[in-house]
């Protein structure tokens, strides 16, 4: 089982604005196998080792390096803690606190060192969060369960949700005709079932409304044409889950969901480098690193793509947006694509993190620009 703490967008935008001059971040593959925590534990000792070595190299002084390895190694004593890992570790440390995520994304080892916190690999974890909602919709039966990426799939408590097409409707059966006699036969049912669907989309409406989260459609023709064509979420997904869900468990439910999400990833990446060249067209997008910084320093970028295993060290110029780039990475410099999405989501960028091929010509860095600069 995977135990996840998934950043909110709000814990992102702290992290990433947190200054301090002794910053450590350290990323690093785990494994949520209980039999091998002690191995993961070794590692995070090693990484913490090199860090304070950079700290102490770079002339920090002996209280806050101190103090911070304390901090770490109350972490590495911690017994409650190393059984309970998901795919990834990050751990943020300053001499004064100490956070740490478990993501179910696997990242890239990194020790960083600077005075700030690198931030760009954690911004994986909310670019495509893998959660949905699944409505589960048959003729005699209705759920809607969540999926999430640290926890198990539930089903929701939807208050006024019908518990199947007939009591929607008021009636023992959609098969017999209207009390009223006017309908019956294939016509009285489909007429049976639009009404139940829209019954049961204006139960769900305000649980998902504002949430922002996909809503994915488990149900077989016609009903899930007909519940399509009245539903109100404008966030339910093109893709399905096919086949009648009522003797599917929210388990297996949940992993149809995930590849669902999964093809609404790729057609996000397919959307957004449409938009990169159709913008490029109008000089509205910039992929040199230099170019890329000035741009998120005044603010001009609308979305950005980085590469989340990139690292390029060097500083960036608060003023002007100017790199000066590094030969290597230590404690008095900072990764440069990291800053660049720091700044862009200090005003209002979206930054998509992900891997290096899926950024048209696999620079570091995409931007497509509000105006130009």
């Amino acid at each position: 089982m995977l135990h996840n703490d998934i950043p909110t967008a709000e814990e992102i935008e702290r992290i990433a604005s947190a200054r301090h001059p002794a910053s450590v971040s350290l990323y690093f593959p785990t494994v949520p196998l209980t039999q091998d925590s002690e191995a993961v534990r070794i590692e995070f000792r090693n990484a913490l080792s090199q860090a304070v070595g950079e700290l102490e190299e770079a002339g920090h002084g002996k209280e806050d390096v101190q103090a911070l390895r304390e901090l770490g190694e109350e972490l590495a004593d911690d017994e409650a803690f190393w059984p309970y890992l998901s795919n990834s570790l990050v751990v943020f440390l300053t001499p004064e606190e100490i956070r740490t995520f478990r993501l179910p994304n696997r990242l890239t080892a990194s020790v960083q060192v600077s005075d700030r916190f690198f931030v760009k690999p954690l911004l994986r974890s909310v670019t495509f969060p893998q959660a949905a909602f699944v409505l589960a919709l048959a003729q005699n039966s209705v759920r809607l369960v969540e999926v999430s990426p640290d926890a198990d799939p539930f089903e929701v408590s939807v208050s006024d949700l019908p518990e199947d097409a007939a009591s929607a409707v008021g009636l023992s059966s959609i098969s017999g005709r209207s009390p009223s006699g006017r309908i019956q036969g294939s016509e009285g049912r489909k007429v049976r079932l639009h009404q139940y669907a829209r019954a049961v989309d204006r139960a769900v409406r305000p649980v998902l409304s504002g949430s922002g989260v996909p809503l994915i459609l488990a149900a077989t023709e016609p009903l899930a044409g007909i519940y399509r064509s009245v539903n109100s979420y404008v966030h339910l997904a093109a893709p399905g889950i096919d086949g009648n869900p009522e003797n599917v468990s929210d388990a297996e439910l949940a992993g149809e969901a995930r590849t669902v999400l999964d093809e609404l990833y790729r057609v996000e990446l397919a959307r957004q480098r449409e938009r990169l060249e159709e913008h490029e067209s109008r000089g509205l997008t910039a992929t040199d690193l230099s170019d890329v910084a000035r741009a998120a320093t005044f603010g001009a970028i609308d979305t950005l793509l980085v590469d989340i295993d990139e690292v390029v060290p060097g500083l960036v110029d608060e003023e002007t947006g100017a790199v000066s780039f590094h030969d290597r990475g230590d404690a008095h410099g900072y990764g440069v694509v990291d800053e660049i999405a720091r700044r862009a989501l200090r005003t209002g960028a979206r930054v998509l993190a992900v891997r290096a091929p899926e950024i048209p010509g696999e620079t570091a860095a995409a931007a497509i620009l509000r105006f130009a600069v």
